[in-house]
This record gives C-alpha cells, structure tokens and sequence, in this order.
C-alpha cells in the first residue's frame, strides 16, 4: 500500500487514542482499534533529494517535542508552508481532504459517541434476546414506510409483530425497531415488576431465591446512604419546604398570584452574593455556583480531606435488578419464547412501491428454501447445551507467517461439498503436519452463486448454510486455535451480490439504500453493486462488520482485508 510521506499527526477520535496515523519516510504501523495493522512505505515525487534531506533533519527535532503537542492533530493554518509543499494540485488535494476529513468527523461524533460504540452495531441490530423476556428486531429501511417480522412463528401475519408508530418505531435515519415480547404461558401471572429479568444461561439466578424487591432497596439503601444522608428521601417534602422558607421566610405567598415574578438564577445568586461580601471566608461556599468559565476539580469542591477521601473511595449503589434477576428455568417456567430457535422469518416492508419480503440484512443464518422458493433466516438462538463451548484460547501471533489458503467446499476429495465438520477432522490436521502456522479461508461469507467462490456475498453477517450451522464454524476456529493456527477470513465487503430475493439490492424498494445509483452503483465486470461509501449509515454498518467476526466468531485480530476501497 503506498501513500504520501507526510510528516503530520492524523486522529480521527477527539481524545486520539483510538486511530493513530503517523506517515514518514520509512514504513511505519496504523493502529486501529481491533488491531488491524497496515504496513506502509511512502515517498513524495514532490520534493527533491536536498529538501528531502532538509526534511529529515526537521522531523528530527520535531520530534523532540512533548507529546501533548504532537498529539494535537492536524492544523490546517501554516500547514502546506511547513512541509514544504509548493505543488499547487498536491496542495489542493490535501485541502479537499482534509476538509473532507473535517466534515466526516464532525458527522460521526454527532451521531456516535466514539468509535467503538461505532463499531458495536452488530450489538443492536439484527435479532438479540433481551433480558426482560422478549426479543429486539432492529434495522436500516429508509425508503420502506411500514416494517413488521413475518415467519413461522407468526403464521407469516405481516401485522402480528410490526414496529409502533412514531419515534417509539422508527428514528428519522430510518432505523426500524421490533419488540417481540415472550407469550406468557397458560395458568402463569405476569411479573410483578415491569422491569423483571432472566438469565438464560444458568438453570438459576439470585432472584429465585425469593427475595423481594422491598428488600433488595432497603439493602441498597442501608448500603450507600451514609447516617443522615437519607433524611430528605424519607421525608420527600422537607427539602423543597424548608428551600421555599429560605426564598420568601416563613409567611411567604401561598399563590402563584402572590409570588410575582421570579428573577433567574444567576440574578438571585449575585444579590446573595453581593449581600453576603462581607462575610467571612469560612461562610461562603469554596467554589462557584455559577459557571465563569473557570476550570474545576470535581474531587476537590470540598475542603474536608476526611470527607474528599470518603467521597473518592465511595461505591456506587447496588445493582438492585440483578438481584432480583431469575434464571433460565423460571423463564420456561412462565414463558414460551416469541421466536423458538430454529424458526424461519423475513422482514415485511410497505414501501412506495407496494409491500415486498427481504432477508434480513444482519441475519446470522440463511437457508435456501427446499422447494426453489425464496431464501429465508433462521433465528439462530440455541438452548446453553447445544451451544458450541469454547475449549481454546487465542493464541499469539508468531513471528513470520505460513498461511495456508483453502476453500471449505472444495478442501474433500468426495465429489460434494464439504462441510466445516469435514474440513476440522481432516483438513486441519494436515495442514498442522506441514508446517502452517495459519489458516485463510475464503468463501465464508454467505453467497447464493457457489461459482463466485464466494465472492458475489448476499448476507454479510452469516457463514454459508451450505457448509454447517454457526456453531459448526465455532468448532472450526476454535480447534484451529488448539492445533496453534490462526483463522484469518478473507471478507469481501466493497460490494454485495446484485441479487434482490436474497442479497441487499433494493432492500428497502429504493434504488439507493445501501448502493450507489446509475452506473456507478453497478459493476460491469463483476456484476455485482458497489457500496456508497458517503453515507454514514454505511461507514458504520462497514466499521461494526470486522468487529463482528472478531468478537462473535473469536476470529483472530488480524483478518486479511482485500479488494477494499473507502473512497468517498
């Protein structure tokens, strides 16, 4: 990968500490969050050998300086003059980017609180338990005007479990939300609490203990309230009456038409002040209640050290609904699940265009149908005894790598496609005799035309159905991983598969939902629809992908990215 040997400081995040990019005339690492390491080696045609040399000899001393300077980022003032560089056009293309760089920031940090919340999206989206007896549905439709689940377990009714109306349904980014609540069991009551929780892992929790949730407050607050400091919770009222015969004295105006007009905060807080400058300084208050712009420690608006020492070692409150949180057989007990494992379901849409079935697009399981029909997901939420058990750790990286490439579907000598099952017991250990220390795989992802070799994905977030189930790949990284082999996957996500029943073209109706429009939306070559990358729905949808594989599939760190292009 070549680039530009630019001696600047690049961070996308306000705090720098999560992408750090440091060019110069040598190869150099750009560290991302989940490790993913870029080696590059640049050299500018733009300056020649003596100015090269004088360069050096700059970012020699430059970087003697202290790291809150350099880690300030890029200042765009002076910015061209500094480095020397006089090449109108190569100046005005790193005007443009940087602006751009500006821009995208600014768009993501309204939106998200930081790249990693970013990049946790698999987290949110698509089909999840949720621990209050119910499953979440989420999902991106902007062009779509009504969405609702339809499978088996409904009856394919586009109206049983659809989204609400109003922002209670949909957010104006066109993020659609589902509750699927659990159905409630013949001859059982509901919960007591709205706010009751399960455990659907563990047989049982503290909550069946039988303790109430009278008593799990009262031990939180005999826990964090100190003698004393629970006296205006008891007495609710005390606090406000006691501050209102402060404001007005104890005959003050009992109506609205009696107490006038209020002066605002600021205007009260300077007369008290002023009324009280003559008063010693052990009577006044040891910092500001209003703010004038001054910079405070919040561990020292106190100048009792007992106190502040108190205040530092203080824990929070008690975590009173995982007290109360009950395991996984009363929740068979009461309920039954909205969606049972195993069950097949689409996402309705009501779009300009008339109502029309997709695939999910953060499915993690997808079946053709038996009879030629239309491919559908497979909630994927197995019971805690058929769920894969991790046996292996992660292992370490060695120092040079020995990758052996190889393709599930191909890797028998059966004239068949073999399966994730086929491939641990007979390919890994050959691959171990000679000599590999790592393992690329390709063709994964799942896709509908096997002829592609995998390179034409529909579904980005599921492994092919054509191969075994998840837990059947679960198996395969983590014995991988016991014969000392790194996973690496080669991904393919610059563009999806152009097919409409089952991939992401058209998912909502509209032409442009995740997809450029015209001809630069359509691959003549490959056939297949290129992603537009200018929109930040899809940078986050981009950013939570490789994340996805390396914390839900335990894939290693560093996964081999190819045939990637972000230009905006």
């Amino acid at each position: 990968m070549a680039s530009l040997s630019l001696q600047p400081k690049f961070s996308l995040h306000p705090n720098n500490s999560i992408l750090h990019f440091h060019p110069q005339n040598k190869p150099q690492i750009i560290f991302f969050t989940r490790k993913v390491k870029i080696k590059t080696k640049t050299k500018c045609s733009s300056i020649d050998p003596q100015q090269q040399q004088q360069k050096q000899r700059e970012s020699f001393t430059r970087k003697k300086k202290s790291v809150t300077e350099t880690e300030k980022g890029v200042d765009p003032v002076g910015f061209l003059t500094k480095l020397g560089i006089t090449h109108k056009a190569f100046a005005q293309f790193l005007r443009e980017r940087y602006k751009s760089l500006k821009d995208l920031k600014a768009e993501i940090f309204t939106r998200h609180l930081n790249l990693q919340e970013m990049a946790s999206g698999f987290e949110i989206l698509g089909t999840h338990r949720h621990k209050e007896h119910r499953v979440d549905y989420m999902d991106w439709a902007p062009g779509a005007r009504y969405c609702a689940l339809v499978g088996d377990f409904n009856g394919w009714s586009p109206t049983t479990n659809a989204a609400r109306e109003g922002l209670y349904g949909h957010d104006d980014y066109g993020y659609w939300f589902i509750i699927l609540e659990d159905k409630l069991r013949e001859g059982e009551e509901p919960d007591e609490l709205y706010f009751q929780q399960y455990n659907y892992v563990d047989d049982y929790d503290k909550g069946d203990s039988g303790v109430t949730i009278d008593e799990v407050f009262q031990r939180a607050n005999d826990e964090y309230w100190e003698p004393g400091e629970d006296r205006f919770i008891k007495n609710r009222f005390e606090l406000p009456a006691k501050l209102y015969e402060r404001l007005f004295g104890p005959n003050g105006p009992q109506t609205i038409e009696e107490l006038g007009e209020i002066p605002d905060a600021e205007t009260r807080y300077k007369a008290h002040k002023e009324l009280h400058k003559d008063d010693p300084p052990s009577n006044l208050p040891p910092f500001d209640v209003i703010d004038n712009g001054k910079e405070y420690d919040i561990f020292n608006v106190v100048a009792d050290p007992a106190w502040q020492e108190k205040f530092r070692n203080k824990k929070p409150p008690l975590a009173y609904w995982t007290e109360i949180r009950k395991g996984r057989k009363a929740w068979l007990k009461k309920y039954s699940p909205a969606i049972p494992h195993g069950s097949k379901y689409r996402v309705y849409f009501n779009t300009p265009d008339g109502p029309l079935e997709r695939v999910p697009a953060w499915a993690t399981f997808i079946q053709p149908d038996a009879e030629g029909k239309q491919a559908y997901a497979i909630h994927w939420e197995p019971p805690p005894e058929h769920t894969y058990k991790w046996k292996h750790t992660a292992i370490k990286p060695p120092k040079s790598l020995r990758i052996y490439e190889c393709h599930v579907g191909i890797s028998g000598s059966e004239p068949k496609i073999s399966s994730f099952n086929d491939f641990t017991e007979k390919v890994l250990p050959h691959v171990k005799r000679a000599g590999y220390n790592a393992i690329q795989l390709i063709g994964i992802v799942e896709h509908k035309d096997y002829f592609t070799v995998g390179y034409r994905v529909t579904n980005f977030f599921a492994v092919s159905s054509r191969y075994g189930t998840p837990e059947d790949f679960k198996r395969l990284v983590d014995e991988a991983h016991g014969l000392g082999l790194l996973v690496f996957l080669d991904i393919v996500h610059s563009y999806s598969a152009a097919d409409e029943m089952v991939g992401l073209s058209r998912f909502d109706g509209s032409n442009d939902c995740y997809f450029h429009t015209g001809k630069r939306g359509h691959h003549k070559y490959w056939g297949t629809r290129m992603f537009k990358y200018g929109d930040l729905d899809l940078i986050f949808r981009e950013v939570t992908y490789v994340p996805f594989w390396e914390g839900h599939i335990s894939i290693d760190d560093e996964i081999i990215l190819e045939q990637v292009d972000f230009r905006v």
